[in-house]
């Protein structure tokens, strides 16, 4: 038997997953000390539940069949099931609701992709609040999340659906038309786009204004321009709200991380209002995103304003080692043998009390523990004996003894004392 993984799965070990371990640990201090606390959902829920919430997840989700003959399937993001959460057990409770969570999600992927199909990610969602502040709360957090993991070069791109939605009222086309303006804007397909917006009969203003807003890029000067171009087709207010949000990101000092992109789509079709991404140098894809839905919960009987993001800690684990900045990861302290177990575990159990992270290796040779510190990093090579714990220098025999009781580790780099 060949034991491989499935394609688009695959093994983390544990240097990687220690590292990934840090960058969820940073992210989620930022979350709580916003006010925002854990959740958990099951990896998987009714197919049925899932495309009421996000619409059809057809080649999107993995789809099973449980001994009750019900159609589930494993979430393919978080926000759908959260708000299901809220719907049915938070429904009576009093809100705004903020929560976080930490999750695996899965998407089935074409085979020639080559792209995961598990990953993990961390958010948050803020459910009954709307308006400028909450949506400036929900960037200022996802700049401030991003910035404590020590990723020191991004960018957040933030957008509205709201224009586009806007436009595609006043052009007073079909559905059909409006359905393939909206896939191109999804896809970023400019080209489409603009062939879209040279359909003969098109009020002007709609004509000139989509083919423009979705490459404005920029800070308030691209607001101001894509006022403009909303204004001649009637519907300038469309802009109202996102500009506040504007203004009160850059009182809070976190404008410096967002630019203004109104091409900003992102990948569900649930959002409202604002959508965000983030981008960092070098990377194809985005980091993370999110934005306003507020009609999910309306699909559960509960309707309410929501909006959140998530980061993909997989890729932004990338961008970190990409810029260096990748998290310290605490490694072993020391190995510890001797010839007697129950006294290497002993002498284990006092360091640990003294903060010690402990490799055992009973009945090791010194040569041996000297060997097992180098490979895994650990400071110290020692061992337990007559009732004492003795370091160990480099050709695995015996130095100067631990003071009793033993201190804390300080050696700032790893490696078997000389």
């Amino acid at each position: 038997m060949d034991p491989v993984t499935p394609r688009g799965f695959r093994d983390v070990l544990p240097q990687e997953a220690a590292e990934r371990t840090a960058i969820s640990e940073a992210l989620a201090r930022v979350f709580e000390a916003w006010g925002y606390g854990p959740v958990e959902t099951p990896v998987a829920e009714e197919l049925a539940v899932l495309e009421a919430g996000a619409g059809s997840l057809r080649g999107t989700a993995f789809r099973l069949f449980d001994s009750d003959g019900r159609l589930l399937a494993l979430r393919p993001e978080m926000t759908v099931p959260i708000a299901r959460l809220v719907a049915s057990r938070l429904a009576d409770a009093r809100g705004p609701h903020r929560m976080r969570y930490l999750a695996d999600v899965f998407r089935e992927q074409a085979s020639l992709r080559g792209q995961a199909r598990q990953f993990t990610q961390a958010g948050v969602e803020l459910i009954g609040a709307s308006g400028p502040a909450a949506d400036a709360e929900m960037v200022a957090l996802l700049v401030e999340a991003v910035a404590a993991t020590g990723l020191g070069r991004f960018t957040v791109a933030l957008g509205t659906v709201a224009v586009l939605g806007a436009l595609l009222e006043a052009s007073g086309a079909e559905e059909g038309w409006r359905g393939e303006v909206r896939a191109a804007a999804h896809d970023r397909n400019l080209v489409e786009i603009d062939r879209l917006a040279a359909r003969e009969g098109l009020p002007t203003g709609v004509a000139r204004a989509l083919p423009a807003v979705v490459r404005l890029q920029g800070r308030r000067e691209a607001i101001a321009a894509c006022r403009e171009h909303v204004a001649a087709c009637g519907c300038a207010g469309v802009l109202d709200d996102f500009e506040a949000t504007w203004d009160i990101l850059e009182a809070a000092g976190v404008a410096d991380h967002v630019t203004v992109d109104f091409g900003t789509m992102r990948s569900f079709d649930y959002y409202t209002g604002i959508v965000c991404e983030v981008l960092a140098p070098g990377l194809g894809l985005p980091v993370g995103g999110g934005g306003r839905y507020d009609g999910v919960l309306a699909a559960f009987g509960t309707p309410a304003p929501a909006a959140g993001f998530a980061v993909g800690i997989e890729r932004l684990h990338i961008a970190l080692t990409e810029q260096r900045a990748v998290p310290a990861v605490r490694r072993v302290d020391a190995v510890l043998t001797g010839e007697d177990a129950a006294e290497v575990f002993e002498a284990a159990s006092s360091l640990r009390q003294a903060g010690w992270r402990v490799r055992l290796a009973p009945g090791a040779s010194g040569e041996s523990a000297v060997a097992e510190a180098g490979a895994f990093g650990a400071f110290e090579a020692l061992r337990a004996t007559g009732g004492r714990i003795v370091r160990l220098d480099r050709a695995g025999q015996p130095a100067d003894p631990l003071p009793d009781p033993p201190a804390g580790p300080v050696r700032p780099e790893g490696g078997v004392r000389s």
